[in-house]
């Protein structure tokens, strides 16, 4: 029978020592360990090394590249999103972190949606973008040779043109889904656009009167370098929202030759229609024009066709 000594050596537990340079021979053989300190072995020695130990750990125990698995937060590294590099910094061997492709293009695609201010948009507006337009008819083919032109325009000269589009079409054609297209072009550009969906604003500024925001809402959207004003004409307009928001807001952007882009179910004359008629009832002929006129300074009249994608 064997003795309780003998069995309990089986199960002895290896010495610190032991350990240590199990440790320190899987650090040092490690591949890409081993060929950083041949790349630097004309400064690199084994008292530097000795004390590098434990970066030198910290670097083999994470990925040192990027392996795309599609989200940071899924990332298992001690710092998610960033991937280690061993570097030598007052006779150590330090590791510095520095970002993995898939935050690269995280933080990328975060600055673009901080170019895009959006006043009650639909996130599919929100990513939408030129090459996913669906090019089937004639008047898509025109919209998406002008949209190329305004962004051409702006890669050349370093400057906006002054007119946006006047979109108009029946509903679901994909209006609000150019615009979102455009500003997300313009803002991997840096330009950073204003696109607000008109009848969900004109509710909101009513209730800022109250709260006292009103003018800077209506100054932010006013003052944007690109502003886009979706869905103009479904909204059931008062005098008040016509002639003291969307006046001073075209007649600012009029003046300081700001591009505009505005989709509606109407053309022109449509809209002009219903820009006159106030919620009391009135005809307004004169006011109506008068939006008209700034409206038409500050855009260029394009009909979408095509069938209702909504559906």
């Amino acid at each position: 029978m064997e003795s309780i000594k003998k069995s309990l050596e089986k199960f002895q537990i290896p010495s610190f020592q032991e350990r240590y340079s199990a440790l320190r021979n899987e650090i040092l053989e490690h591949p890409d360990v081993q060929k950083f300190l041949a790349e630097h072995d004309d400064v690199v020695n084994k008292e530097m090394v000795e004390r590098s130990l434990a970066k030198l750990y910290e670097y083999i125990s994470q990925s040192r590249e990027c392996c795309n698995c599609g989200s940071t937060e899924q990332c298992t590294n001690y710092l998610k999103g960033f991937i280690p590099k061993l570097y030598i910094s007052q006779n150590t061997i330090d590791v510095e972190y520095e970002r993995c492709r898939q935050k690269i293009i995280e933080d990328e695609r975060r600055e673009i949606e901080s170019m895009i201010s959006s006043m009650h948009m639909p996130k599919d507006v929100l990513s939408a973008t030129l090459k996913d337009l669906f090019i089937d008819d004639k008047s898509r083919v025109k919209i998406a040779h002008l949209a190329a032109d305004f962004i051409a325009h702006y890669k050349k000269t370093g400057e906006l043109p002054k007119k946006g589009f006047y979109l108009h079409g029946e509903f679901g054609v994909g209006k609000s889904f150019v615009l979102g297209a455009i500003a997300n072009e313009l803002a991997s550009l840096k330009v950073p656009s204003v696109l607000v969906f008109v009848p969900e604003f004109l509710r909101e500024l009513k209730n800022s009167i109250q709260e006292q925001t009103l003018q800077d809402k209506i100054d932010f959207v006013k003052q944007a370098p690109v502003l886009m004003l979706d869905d103009i004409g479904a909204e059931s307009l008062s005098s008040w929202a016509r002639d003291e928001i969307l006046g001073p807001i075209l007649h600012y952007r009029m003046s300081e030759q700001l591009p505009t882009f505005i989709t509606s179910n109407f053309d022109y004359d449509g809209l002009e229609h219903h820009l006159a008629q106030n919620s009391r009832g009135d005809v307004e002929v004169v006011k109506a024009r008068r939006i008209m006129e700034r409206i038409k300074a500050v855009t260029i009249p394009i009909q979408m066709t095509g069938k209702n994608r909504r559906n």
